[in-house]
């Protein structure tokens, strides 16, 4: 920590403490502006007095922190005038052995420190020249494509095909490396090879072909994002893909980047591509002589490459997709037996499926294609697409024929009883706005606006009234019968990811709130409530990283968290019961009650699904929901639902004998993996 840091850090903790002290003055002004209203004016002064309290806590602590902070200057400026005149071969020679030994150890470790910083720093720079080669061999890939995409316009106009010729010939004389094993050193004109399209891309791309075999006059735009890189003549289509599977990651739509970067050996197509893509995964395999052999690239540039196939891929399912459908799920003898068993599967977005809810008789689900879809659980099919939202839909809820999405900082209010008709248009800052304001954008919105907030998940209270959003570090409230904001819960010092709304004894609304900032926070709201209102209780010990998903059972409360844990609290005595520190082997991402059984399940990051007896939190078994991340649960009267990055959602059937242990990991893996 040098001088510099530290005079940054004092002056950080000075605009701190301006901006608290600012605020401090705002509240005490008002306290003052309600004392002299009379006794109306003293109900609300109650949350004014903790809130000044909290801002008086937090200038002691930052007044401590500036002192602290001007010692340590102090003290390193006076040892620095110390070491300027202290002589240092003086200090040497005064030195005893043991002295000299403690000095030999602290300069021989600080040596063996940076030579190990060295090394790192040269490991990280062969890291970076890998990419740039990568970078390159893309380059390469995007200016094949854009070079066959040229040739076709070509054809029906002869200037530009000219122009063509011309560059070719240009280029015949140069060397070309396109990452590949195999170069050819050859240059000679396009044009005497009669002037196909696939001769003129390998000679693009440096390689030589025979002229005696037979080229197709054009290629398609699916074989040019899904060709290998390897040598394939006319009886032999590039259809095998048997490289490892990637984690997939969000690519921008329409993206002609990333079309071009699809040519590679890494790309496999997902599990949940069907067999109607028969010009991809329909090719025989070459024989092992003919295969070239591609150099292996690093871990993260054969992600990325294969991320971008995947988008490619994706964006190919979704033209095919034009109506969702809940498909049955064949149920094999082994899975008979199992207690917790995949009934059926409902297929239909083009992107992960990011949250979920459900009635008996109607399911909603939400994903990062920007769209609601609403399914008719009885018939099995899709009843309406509830589509302009500015980025992905993140939450979802329904009550009394009004369907509620998230995207970015928008809830969205769909009456669903004629059509598919926004009415209403609500902004994590409080605005309401008549109607679809989102309806005009149609590209993809990744910015949040000035003064907004993102908002994580919202919940209705059980008489759907009230609607809690939360957006940022706090809760805002809605009435639903005026659409108006009355107020905000706030506490926390991150952002709310999740939470939940029950009724407490007296007919006020319990909302359990879940945070980055690691804890779990209770609010008791009154009817009618406004401003805004304080936690009750903060749950003690917190989870060693953010909450992901809480759900209430009776008089427990169940939270799933980051740090792969989950804990069952008592609402009623506010303690914790028990604990599983390491319940899953990735982030607990969502948690539901089994209706009708003492049951738990929660999913995780890693697509595992979990049953706990909900007395004990013992273990009941565990069988693999899903290949991708289980996003969302969501239950009903008889069916539990799980929406996952696979782009569907299943719904399960949970069958007795959940109070002993069972096997669930073998019995029900074929069903799930359907």
């Amino acid at each position: 920590m040098t001088i510099s840091n530290m005079e940054a850090d004092m002056n950080r903790l000075l605009k701190q403490r301006e901006d608290l002290t600012r605020r401090r003055e705002k509240l005490s002004r008002k306290k003052e502006k309600l004392a002299t209203e009379g006794p109306e004016g003293r109900r609300p002064c109650s949350p004014l007095n903790e809130e000044l309290e909290s801002l008086l806590a937090n200038i002691d602590y930052i007044n401590d922190s500036i002192a602290d902070c001007q010692a340590n200057i102090m003290q390193m400026e006076e040892a620095k005038e110390e070491g300027e005149t202290v002589d240092v071969s003086a200090v040497i020679g005064s030195c005893t052995l043991s002295e000299a030994r403690f000095l030999l150890d602290h300069f021989m470790s600080m040596a063996i420190n940076k030579g190990l910083q060295a090394a790192q720093k040269e490991s990280q720079i062969k890291v970076m020249e890998g990419r740039l080669k990568q970078t390159e061999i893309n380059s390469a890939t995007q200016n094949q494509l854009l070079f066959h995409m040229l040739k076709e316009k070509a054809e029906f106009n002869p200037e530009l095909d000219a122009l063509l010729g011309n560059a070719l010939q240009e280029l015949g004389n140069m060397p070309v490396d396109n990452g590949d094993d195999s170069s050819s050193d050859e240059s000679t004109s396009p044009a005497a090879d009669g002037n196909t399209l696939a001769s003129d891309l390998m000679k693009l791309c440096g390689e030589t072909k025979s002229r005696s075999k037979a080229r197709r006059r054009t290629t398609t735009q699916m074989e040019l994002l899904y060709a290998n890189n390897c040598d394939s003549g006319p009886d032999t289509p590039s259809g095998d893909f048997t490289g490892p599977l990637h984690p997939m990651a969000e690519t921008p739509e329409g993206d002609l980047e990333s079309a071009g970067n699809a040519v590679r050996d890494y790309m496999v197509p997902s599990a949940g591509l069907s067999s109607r893509m028969g010009s991809i995964n329909s090719g025989s395999r070459l024989p092992s002589g003919v295969e070239k052999r591609v150099p292996e690239a690093s871990p993260l540039t054969r992600r990325k490459t294969y991320d971008k196939g995947q988008a490619a891929a994706d964006r190919a399912k979704a033209k095919e997709i034009k109506q969702g459908v809940i498909n049955p799920v064949p149920m094999s003898k082994s899975s008979r037996g199992g207690t917790l068993q995949c009934v059926h599967v409902a297929e239909g977005h083009s992107k992960a499926v990011l949250c979920v809810d459900s009635t008996d008789d109607l399911l909603f689900t939400g994903s990062k294609d920007r769209t609601c879809k609403v399914w008719n659980l009885v018939t099995g099919q899709e009843i309406m697409s509830l589509g302009g939202h500015p980025n992905n839909v993140v939450s979802v809820r329904y009550s009394s024929s009004l369907v509620f999405t998230i995207s970015t900082s928008y809830i969205k209010v769909w009456d669903i009883r004629d059509s598919a008709k926004c009415i209403r248009t609500l902004s994590s800052s409080g605005q309401v706005s008549t109607g679809d304001t989102c309806a005009a954008t149609t590209n993809r919105t990744v910015t949040i606006p000035t003064g907004e907030n993102q908002i994580n998940q919202i919940a209705l209270n059980p008489t759907g009234t009230v609607l809690y959003a939360a957006a940022g570090n706090s809760v805002r409230m809605w009435d639903l019968r005026r659409f108006v904001s009355t107020g905000k819960l706030t506490g926390h010092l991150g952002p709310v990811m999740c939470l939940t709304v029950d009724h407490s004894g007296n007919g006020q609304d319990l909302v359990i709130t879940g945070s980055k900032d690691h804890y779990i926070k209770m609010f008791d709201v009154t009817e009618g409530a406004l401003g805004s209102i304080g936690p009750t209780h903060n749950f003690e010990p917190p989870h060693y990283d953010g909450i992901e998903s809480v759900v209430v059972q009776g008089d427990c409360l169940f939270s799933g968290s980051r740090d792969n844990g989950i804990k069952k609290w008592d609402l009623a005595h506010k303690d914790l019961l028990q604990q599983v520190p390491n319940a899953h082997r990735d982030w607990v991402c969502a948690l539901g009650v089994v209706p009708g059984s003492p049951a738990l399940l929660s999913g995780c990051r890693g697509g595992v699904l979990k049953l706990w007896h909900t007395d004990t939190l013992s273990a009941l078994g565990e069988l693999r929901g899903h290949e991708s991340p289980i996003n969302s649960i969501s239950t009903n009267s008889s069916l539990l639902f799980t929406a996952s990055d696979d782009r569907t959602v299943k719904i399960w059937r949970a069958r007795g004998g959940l109070d002993s242990t069972t096997d669930m990991t073998d019995t029900a893996e074929e069903a799930a993996s359907n």
